[in-house]
């Protein structure tokens, strides 16, 4: 895949979502710092939902709110089994969360992170066409972990973007 010759495009199907507990952390990032706040958001969130013995019920995720710019409104964490309690008294950047319920596109994208914006405009194209709004939310599950396939080309993201 080149950048004059990307692959195919993303199979983009729509999916009915069930509301999904979550364990999160959640910061406004600069986007050349996602890569650290994720080994740190996935890591912080790991050990707390191992003190709580909550079993995760999926990969790692993240949310994002709103279109990103140089900065993002993003939250960072597993989709669990049980809901998370947030700790009393506890000094933690873990809280509880969910990914909502309802209407929502995905598609599978392949290669690397910095290919993304492909297929979010392959889904908003598929929106359009379809004539539904993208709702302010969107999030991706990374399927591959970098640590283990470290070609890019090979890495998988669902992204889910709900409509509204």
């Amino acid at each position: 895949m080149t950048q004059t010759n990307p692959g195919p495009a993303p199979d983009i199907r729509a999916a009915q979502l069930k509301e999904q507990p979550t364990a999160v952390v959640h910061e406004t990032v600069p986007m050349n710092a996602l890569r650290d706040f994720f080994g740190r958001a996935f890591a912080a969130v790991m050990g707390a939902v191992q003190e709580q013995h909550v079993q995760l019920a999926g990969p790692p995720f993240a949310l994002y709110r709103g279109m990103p710019t140089d900065v993002v409104d993003v939250e960072a964490g597993f989709p669990l089994a049980a809901p998370f309690t947030n700790p009393s008294g506890a000094e933690t950047a873990v809280v509880a969360g969910t990914l909502p319920a309802g209407q929502a596109y995905e598609a599978m994208h392949i290669g690397p992170y910095e290919s993304l914006q492909r297929t979010y405009g392959a889904i908003m194209a598929r929106m359009r066409q379809d004539g539904v709004s993208p709702g302010a939310a969107m999030w991706e599950y990374y399927l591959t972990d970098p640590g283990v396939e470290p070609d890019p080309a090979k890495w998988q993201t669902l992204v889910v973007w709900p409509v509204d």
